[in-house]
C-alpha cells in the first residue's frame, strides 16, 4: 500500500496510544475527585474539572460516567498523589506528579529511570525555586472577542495573565493563568459569565530554563518520555528550551 499509508497508519497509531493514556490519567483523576468530594459534579468542584478537562479531550461520556461509578464504589480502589523530583541528564531538573495505590512500586520505577539516565532523584521541595504551580484556564476564542475588556472583566478572579494561543487545528484558543490559590475563584467567575472552559488545569510553570543542544536534549527526552510511560505518573514537567 506504500509508504504514505504506512506513514498515516503509524500517525494513527501514535494518537490512539496517546489519547489512551490521557483517558487513563482522567480516570485516576475523577477517581480521586470523586473519593474526595463525591459524585456529583455540581457539588464537587474538582469533579467538574476532571469531567470538563476529559469533555476536551474527546473521552467518552459513557467512560467518564462508569469511572465516576466505579470510584462511588465502597471498595473501590484509592489513588494517593505525590510529587517526585530529579536532576536528568545534563543537570537538567524534572518534575513528576503521580497517582498510586502503590508507593513503593511507584517510588522504585521512578528512581531507576533517573539512575539510568544518569540523573538522580531529590528531595521533595528541592524544585520549589523552579518550579511555580499555576491555575491555567483555556477556552476557544469567540469571534467577537475584545481581549482587554475581557482582562479587566477577570480581574476579580485573579488573574495574572492572558494571551491566545492556536491549538492542534489552528484554532485560537484563549489562555487564562491565575495563582495556585485562585483557581476556584477564576473557576467561578468563567462559570458565571457562561464561558465554556476547554481545560481546567494546576500546572508548573518554569521560572528559569535550562539551554541544550540537540545531542543532549535528546538524552532528556529519551528520560521524560520513559517517565510518561509509566501507569502510575498523571503529568511531567521540566525547564528544558
Amino acid at each position: 500500500m506504500g509508504r504514505a499509508f504506512e506513514f498515516r497508519k503509524e500517525r494513527k497509531f501514535k494518537r490512539w496510544a496517546k489519547m489512551a493514556v490521557q483517558f487513563t490519567r482522567l480516570g485516576k483523576e475523577i477517581a480521586i475527585a470523586v473519593k474526595e468530594g463525591g459524585p456529583h459534579p455540581e457539588n464537587n468542584s474538582r469533579l467538574r474539572t476532571a469531567v470538563q478537562n476529559a469533555k476536551a479531550v474527546n473521552m467518552p461520556k459513557d467512560r467518564v460516567e462508569a469511572a465516576i461509578k466505579r470510584a462511588s464504589e465502597k471498595d473501590a480502589k484509592g489513588y494517593e498523589e505525590y510529587v517526585y523530583e530529579g536532576y536528568g541528564p545534563h543537570g537538567v531538573p524534572v518534575l513528576i506528579e503521580t497517582a498510586t495505590d502503590n508507593t513503593n512500586r511507584t517510588v522504585a520505577n521512578i528512581r531507576s529511570y533517573f539512575t539510568k539516565s544518569g540523573g538522580s532523584l531529590g528531595k521533595t521541595g528541592s524544585l520549589d525555586f523552579i518550579f511555580q504551580r499555576k491555575s491555567i484556564f483555556r477556552f476557544e476564542a469567540a469571534e467577537d472577542l475584545d481581549v482587554e475588556e475581557l482582562e479587566l472583566e477577570l480581574i476579580d478572579g485573579g488573574l495574572e495573565e492572558l494571551y491566545v494561543e492556536a491549538d492542534e487545528e489552528g484554532n485560537d484558543i484563549v489562555v487564562v493563568q491565575t495563582s495556585f490559590e485562585d483557581f476556584g475563584n477564576m473557576q467561578s467567575l468563567l462559570e458565571e459569565k457562561g464561558i465554556e472552559v476547554k481545560s481546567a488545569k494546576l500546572e508548573r510553570i518554569a521560572l528559569s530554563h535550562t539551554a541544550l543542544d540537540e545531542e543532549q536534549a535528546a538524552d532528556v527526552l529519551k528520560l521524560i518520555d520513559k517517565i510518561e510511560e509509566d501507569d502510575d505518573v498523571q503529568a511531567v514537567y521540566h525547564n528544558m528550551e
